[in-house]
Parts: structure tokens; sequence; C-alpha cells
């Protein structure tokens, strides 16, 4: 039995220890020369949706492993060098380095008619290589394919300044003494902006629809800390949502009285953006709110209140793709745009093609990704029995239903997931 695990960033890592910690043989490939991820992109200086400023935005009590703290020197958010040194020392306190092929693009995932994933990758001097594994876990995350607007706004083509994506926004004195529009109301869209009011003579955030902005603490405890915490979960969760919002109007007051639109949604119902700087910054007249762009005329960007600004450099932080290139064609995203696992892992079909971290959740990340890789390596091991195919499905419809009516269709809303009833649900799959 062995498995290839894809990528070594967070939950990749995650992945590889669960399976060393029950013996299983397994070989991690990332096309990296180095473990991390995300986080090690800004030092890298490769391309990616990795810039400067870059923080966590959950505590690194949460945000750590749990066999292995981050260290008590670390602030309570930590820059993206501190977690790329922590990710490295986790890799060689688990001993996973040696069990990390870097450099190595997987090219192609495809089942076999006798059983086992056919795994075909590139190595760095461009040599294929075709193995055979009994399990595939994808950790490689899902923040690879920028989305651009398709079709741009009118004028676009002829835009006097520069038109980019997130993805390759590294650092704000870059754009120095220039005017510099940036899209969105995102984690990146506000980061971005926050960090280019330092350096560039104007800058813009163009807002399409409100979301709902939150800050990193509440009550003086980090946002993730309380919604772990067992008086918050034990809460209804219409209980829970009215406790937010309340506790939102007293720490912000009225979105709208930013010069920002009011969510049209309840919190909860979409993704929330988590940001101590962004009204802070408005506020002090560094980051000029607008609504969404509507054309671009030479060097002036053109907005939908009528108003216009003349601009250098349009930032749009619009969000990735889901996308895996590797795998079968609508695996594990359909034709309508879902994420199709079973308990948000397993894909149905052929067995043996798992999922780790493809999840968002309102908080940090770390404890659901190590609790999909325990119940993968419970799977691999033969201690978890999955049901039959149609039963999968049948609870990936259920569930899928249930987010629709919650959060709407739109794209990567299949990934949400609240973290107390999740984290208690892959608990519950694993054997006693």
């Amino acid at each position: 039995m062995s498995v290839c695990v894809i990528g070594a960033g967070l939950s990749g890592l995650a992945a590889a220890h669960a399976l060393g910690t029950r013996g299983i043989d397994f070989v991690c490939l990332e096309k990296a020369p180095d473990v991390g991820g995300i986080w090690r992109q800004p030092d890298a200086g490769e391309r990616g949706p990795g810039y400067r400023t870059l923080h966590l935005n959950t505590a690194k009590s949460l945000t750590g492993y749990a066999d292995f703290p981050m260290p008590d020197a670390y602030p309570l958010y930590p820059r993206h060098s501190q977690v790329a040194a922590y990710l490295r020392d986790f890799a060689g306190w688990a001993g996973l380095r040696e069990r990390i092929e870097f450099g190595t693009e997987v090219v192609s995932v495809r089942p076999r008619d006798g059983g086992g994933w056919r795994v075909v990758s590139r190595g760095a001097g461009g040599h294929s290589r075709e193995r055979t594994f009994s399990h595939v876990i994808v950790a490689s995350g899902h923040n690879t394919d920028p989305a651009l607007p398709d079709p741009l706004p009118p004028g676009a083509s002829s835009f006097a300044g520069t038109i980019l994506h997130s993805v390759d926004y590294q650092d704000g004195r870059d754009f120095a003494g220039r005017r510099v529009v940036v899209v969105g109301l995102g984690a990146s869209a506000v980061d971005i902006a926050a960090d280019l009011s330092r350096h560039a003579e104007r800058t813009v955030l163009s807002v399409r629809r409100g979301l709902h902005i939150v800050p990193k603490q509440l009550f003086g405890i980090s946002v993730d800390l309380i919604a772990e915490a067992p008086w918050f979960t034990a809460m209804p969760f219409e209980e829970a949502r009215r406790f937010v919002e309340n506790a939102l109007l007293v720490a912000r007051g009225k979105l709208s009285d930013y010069g920002l639109p009011e969510p049209d949604h309840p919190i909860f119902s979409s993704a929330v953006t988590v940001s101590d700087e962004i009204l802070s910054r408005i506020r002090h007249g560094g980051v000029v709110p607008k609504p969404a762009v509507e054309a671009f005329d030479g060097e002036r960007v053109v907005f939908a209140d009528g108003t216009a600004e003349r601009a250098d450099a349009v930032v749009y932080c619009t969000g990735f793709r889901m996308s895996f290139p590797y795998l079968p064609q609508g695996c594990p995203v359909s034709a309508s745009g879902a994420v199709e696992l079973y308990r948000r892992v397993v894909a149905p079909g052929p067995p043996g093609l798992h999922f780790v971290g493809l999840v968002r959740p309102q908080g940090a990340i770390t404890r659901l990704v190590e609790a999909q890789a325990r119940w993968v390596a419970g799977i691999v091991a033969g201690d978890v029995a999955l049901p039959p195919e149609d039963v999968m499905r049948k609870e990936i419809d259920t569930y899928l239903a249930a987010i629709a009516d919650r959060y709407g269709n739109t794209e990567g809303s299949s990934i949400q997931v609240d973290f107390g009833p999740y984290l208690a649900e892959l608990t519950a799959l694993r054997p006693q």
C-alpha cells in the first residue's frame, strides 16, 4: 500500500504527518523547492497569492499544528516569513523532508482499471515519471488560477495604465507615487489597499457588493478563538448570528458610515472579511471607497456612480477559480461549479482519491485539516469503511442543497463549513 500526497503546504504537511504517524508508506510531491506553500512565496519571489505584507488572520495557537505549537516568541498574528519558517521546522520535526520530492510537478492523476491511481509527474529536469498508488491525497490548495471579470469592463483594452490580478501583486513600494484602484472587498483586497495606501499617491477601493468586515479581535479576544469557544459553539445558530452582529455594530458601527455598501445578507451567509486596518485607513483618508468599475476611458477609471479617477494601475482582487488540471474533468468541481466531495474530503467514484484542506471555515483551518488528515489515514489503513457511492452522492446532494439555501449558488460557496459542527462531524467519523 502506498499513498501520494500532492502539495507540501500546511494541508499537505498535515496529511503527511498523519500518514507517517500511522506507519503508512507515502511520498509527497511538491513543485516548489521547499515546503510552505503561499507562506514562502513572498520571500521566494514566485508568482502566487502571497504578498509582502501577508500575515495570519487567525491566532497562532489555532493555526499551528496541535502536536507542534508555534513559538512563544511569535506574535499573535505572525507574518508570512515566520509562518514559512514554522512550517519548515515542522517538516523537520516530523521527519517529513526525506519523503518529499521537491521540484516535482504533478501532470496527471487517473484511475487504473485494476484499481489504484496512475500518477504522472515531471521533475525539475523535465523528465516524466509514472507511478501507481493505492491512494492519492490532493492538498495543493485552490489559489492558483486567478479569476478576472470576463469580459473586463468596456475600454479595458485601451486603458493607458496597467491591469493586473492580485496574484501578481508583491509590494506596495512598487507603486510608490502612483494612483491605484483596487477592486474587491475580500481579504486580499483590503490587505493590498491598506498596503498601497502607505506608498501610492492615491488608493481607491472599488466595491461592487458589501461584505461583513470583522476585526481580528472582539472584546480583546481573537475572533477565531471566539468561534471555537464552547460557550459560542453551544449557541443556536440564530442567537450566535445576533450576538456577532451586535458586537460588530458596537466595534465598528455601520459600514455605510465609511462609504462602503452595507451587506445585502446577514452574517454567516457569505464569507466575511477579517481586517483591523481597512476601516482605519478609510477614516484616515488613505483609502477612498468607490462603487463598481463601470468602464475604462483612456487613463481614467469610470465608476457606477458616474465619477471617475485617473489611475496608473488597477489591481483586481477577484479571487481564484478552483482548478485541478491534473485530475479528470469534473473532479472535484462539477459543471455547476460546486465541489462534490463526501464529507468535504472523499471523491465519489473510483476509490482512493481524497482532498485535504479544500474547505473554507469562519476561523482557523488547521484543526479541520488535521481532523481530515487523520480520517483519511484511517481510511487508508482500513480502519474506516466508506459507504457505497450512491450513499456518498446523496450526502453530497443534501449538503450542497443546504449550502445553496444559506449562501446561494455563488462560486466557492460549496466549500464553506461551520467550524464547530464540521469538526464534530469529522471526529465522530473516526474509529474510537
